[in-house]
């Protein structure tokens, strides 16, 4: 049984897409969409990124609805929520601690990335509380490459990650 759960878990339906890139060049700056990046060991080029595992974040396109709804923030975009990558048509939740090929570039899926304080100021009140559960995921780049509007979001297993 524990191995059909296994296997389940591990199953997508098929590749997402990567449908939204966004840099904010300095901290606190405006984000600024683009159609293709280079995303490097310690982030995006151009964006105010740190390496390790915050060196990109993700976000369901998906829950822009959600978000919206829930802070009352009907104009709210990608750029207000302040993620770099927005992703459609796969879970980003059942990636965490997956590897994924975005591109030319690996990532690991590290973990959620917890709204921040500007939510609010962005959003209006609630806008913090909003995002909670819908704030997407933190990456590290383990494979440098390009990124470029309607690329495939594919999971890795072992052996497709180590390039094997």
């Amino acid at each position: 049984m524990q191995g059909r759960l296994a296997e389940m878990i591990a199953r997508h339906a098929g590749p997402g897409e990567l449908v939204w890139i966004g840099l904010r060049p300095e901290r606190r700056g405006a984000m600024r969409a683009v159609e293709a990046a280079e995303l490097g060991l310690a982030g995006l080029a151009g964006d105010h990124a740190r390496p390790g595992p915050r060196a990109a974040t993700l976000i369901q396109a998906e829950h822009l609805g959600a978000i919206r709804a829930l802070a009352r923030a009907p104009g709210a975009g990608f750029a207000d929520l302040r993620r770099n990558l927005a992703v459609a048509g796969i879970n980003l939740a059942a990636l965490r601690g997956r590897r994924v090929r975005i591109g030319g570039a690996v990532l690991r899926l590290v973990g959620p990335c917890a709204p921040c304080s500007r939510m609010e100021e962005v959003l209006g009140p609630g806008g913090h509380s909003a995002m909670r559960g819908h704030g997407g995921m933190t990456a590290e780049v383990l494979t440098p490459g390009a990124l470029r509007l309607g690329d495939a979001v594919i999971p890795l297993d072992e052996a497709e990650a180590s390039g094997a």
